[in-house]
């Protein structure tokens, strides 16, 4: 057996490769955590200027309304409109099956190519 196979094995082998692990993880993130920060902060402090914009906080009029769609006037209407004011009943569409089928029966009636080897070259 190796060595580490047997530490890992023995009694007091896994809680000592455990620690041995939690120590290399720790020292890993905090490495990793030092340098990402590190060049990064500086102690110098600075002023935070805002862009100032006046006419941001000024009252004004109300500008007037403008429709979205076209049209200025509002049309309100009440009751029921008759089925046929919406146009011609138009006739429901073939089920997808049914056109399946069609072309289906159509692939299977079409001519199908003969086979003809000739032999090329000589």
């Amino acid at each position: 057996m190796q060595l580490g196979t047997r530490l890992a094995f023995s009694k007091y082998g896994s809680k000592k490769l455990m620690k041995i692990t939690l120590l290399v993880s720790v020292i890993l993130a905090g490495t990793a955590a030092f340098a990402q920060s590190a060049g990064v902060l500086s102690n110098v402090p600075q002023e935070l200027r805002m862009a100032e914009h006046p006419m941001h906080a000024e009252v004004t009029a109300m500008a007037s309304e403008h429709f979205l769609v076209g049209g200025g006037t509002y049309t309100v209407a009440h009751g029921e409109r008759p089925l046929w004011e919406f146009g011609p009943v138009s006739d429901p569409e073939r089920p997808l099956g049914d056109v399946a089928r069609d072309v289906r029966k159509e692939r299977e009636s079409a001519r199908k190519a003969e086979i003809s080897l000739e032999k090329q070259g000589s």
